[in-house]
């Protein structure tokens, strides 16, 4: 058991970790800062809202995990204040 940390410095586990690293955390940021650039920011705020309620639409269906309905209110209160700080933002000149 005291030895078992040496398991994970395994190829194969390193590898798995830089693939998960990539996948969760890098590759995302750069293509919110890719959107970020192409697309105006009051559509960018908009969409980004709309992030935790497609988080748990995903987690509903992919991984079959349920959430309760105060958790589905949290989610709706999210949503709405980003999108009514987006909306109350004054377009660009």
């Amino acid at each position: 058991m005291a030895d078992s940390g040496t398991a994970l410095v395994q190829p194969w586990v390193l590898v798995a970790g830089l693939g998960v690293a990539l996948l969760s955390s890098v590759i995302p940021y750069s293509l919110d800062l890719e959107a970020l650039r192409r697309i105006p920011p009051r559509v960018f705020g908009i969409l980004m809202s709309l992030e935790p309620a497609m988080a748990a639409l995903i987690g509903l269906i992919v991984l079959q995990e349920s959430l309760r309905w105060s958790q589905w209110i949290a989610v709706l209160c999210v949503v709405a204040a980003s999108a009514g700080a987006a909306r109350g933002t004054r377009p660009e000149a």
